[in-house]
């Protein structure tokens, strides 16, 4: 068959044709953009935006001016200073200290979270990290119409996702949810393992369901799942009746002390320390030089401290007051997390430390295809990157003893000369 190049022959070519012949047409066409479109069409699902900056950082990338150019640093397109496979590692980084990094880009199509899928995933290599190492590396989606040059920290948002370091205190994977304009932070942290937090590459993957529920990937290992609405303080089901209060005659202590025990007779009389019965005069005590001998105190082991009165149940006990609950009328499951018109991605952070790289960036709503991706991409990135760092290390160490030696050569013709 011929695929002429409209949107009604590709339509009606991928319906009728059968999968060989949608290959061979793909093999002999040398209309690229139609043999793209076919596979477009082919596709099980929606890619929303997908970046691996192959060809460097693109014009969808819009810079933010939302600090002042004093305030904010650049992006640079750079694989980092030690990598196995260039080509694939090259990502957009944060390349100053002490600076704001703000970048956004608008969707290729809008995404949603309601009535399908959501996978949003990325890398992230911190390359600079060691123990003190405090910088931010998540992605914000936006909804709406947004303005690139302004896009900053108040600029609303409806999905936060990705790690967030510093120091010893701070190791996370930041998930936030928008909801009647508040930002609601996960209510138990996901905590990152002291073996997640290095300078390697990482895969960072969150997959929202349409039926209420989440998962959080690392390196493709499951670090949190479960149901949305338990998970932050979105409304709950119930909430206690406001109308009822604990009545002020409600008894809710258990024990009591008895009112009809008394103290024993002479109990007060008990000192706390006697005199020890055991200890004797040195023989060289003077009595003369020294005074009177006394002997040291001991506690007394009759001694039994301030009198109590012994507790006994309290006969008046009711029980703990449980507050009555009633249904929630603020209660809309099906409003979690739920943002019909997705538009905007963006990098909003405050970097203390400079030389995080961001790649392989993927909004889609297939967790099929953002698999294969990581296989693409992520799989190749990271394999052999510690021998790598090793091996750059290991010769930028070499340079610097040879810089040394260079600059002690130069000290001593200096002082020959002299």
């Amino acid at each position: 068959p011929v695929l002429e190049s409209t949107e009604e022959s590709k339509e009606v070519f991928v319906e009728k044709c059968s999968p060989v012949e949608v290959l061979s047409e793909m093999v002999s066409s040398r209309r690229v953009g139609v043999v793209s479109a076919v596979l477009a069409a082919t596709a099980s699902g929606t890619v929303y935006f997908e970046e691996t900056f192959d060809s460097g950082i693109g014009e969808r990338w819009e810079l933010s001016e939302w600090k002042g150019a004093d305030s904010m640093g650049k992006w640079v397109w750079t694989a980092g200073e030690w990598f196995t496979n260039e080509e694939k590692a090259k990502g957009m980084q944060a390349s100053e200290d002490m600076r704001f990094h703000a970048t956004s880009a608008k969707l290729d199509s809008e995404a949603t979270t309601v009535g399908k899928e959501l996978i949003v995933q990325f890398t992230v290599k911190h390359e600079k990290k060691d123990y003190a190492f405090c910088g931010g590396g998540y992605i914000k989606l936006l909804p709406g119409t947004v303005d690139a040059p302004s896009f900053g920290g108040d600029t609303p948002y409806s999905i936060m996702f990705g790690p967030d370091l510093c120091g010893y205190d701070v190791s996370r994977i930041h998930l936030i949810f928008e909801h009647g304009g508040e930002n609601l932070l996960k209510e138990d942290e996901i905590k990152l393992d002291y073996s997640d937090k290095d300078e390697y590459t990482h895969l960072y993957t969150l997959v929202m369901k349409p039926d209420g529920t989440y998962e959080v990937f690392f390196d493709q290992k499951s670090k949190a799942s479960g149901a949305i609405e338990d998970g932050w303080a979105f409304p709950k089901k119930e909430i206690k009746d406001p109308a009822v209060s604990k009545p002020a005659d409600w008894v809710d202590t258990k024990r009591i002390p008895d009112p009809e025990a008394a103290k024993p007779e002479g109990y007060d009389d008990i000192p706390a320390e006697i005199p020890d019965p055991e200890a004797e005069q040195p023989d060289d005590w003077d009595a003369e030089e020294d005074g009177e001998w006394e002997p040291p105190m001991i506690d007394n082991p009759d001694y039994k401290g301030e009198w109590k009165p012994p507790m006994i149940d309290n006969p008046d006990y009711k029980g703990e007051w449980v507050h009555p609950m009633i249904p929630n009328a603020d209660y809309a499951p099906d409003t979690y997390a739920k943002y019909p018109s997705l538009t905007t991605l963006g990098f909003e952070l405050w970097t203390v430390n400079a030389g995080s790289i961001f790649d392989n960036i993927l909004v889609t709503d297939d967790k099929a295809y953002a698999d294969k991706m990581a296989a693409e991409t992520w799989a190749i990135i990271k394999e052999g990157e510690k021998d790598a760092k090793d091996a750059w290390k290991k010769a930028n160490k070499d340079e610097d003893d040879e810089d040394d030696e260079d600059d002690e050569d130069d000290e001593d013709d200096l002082k020959d000369e002299l």
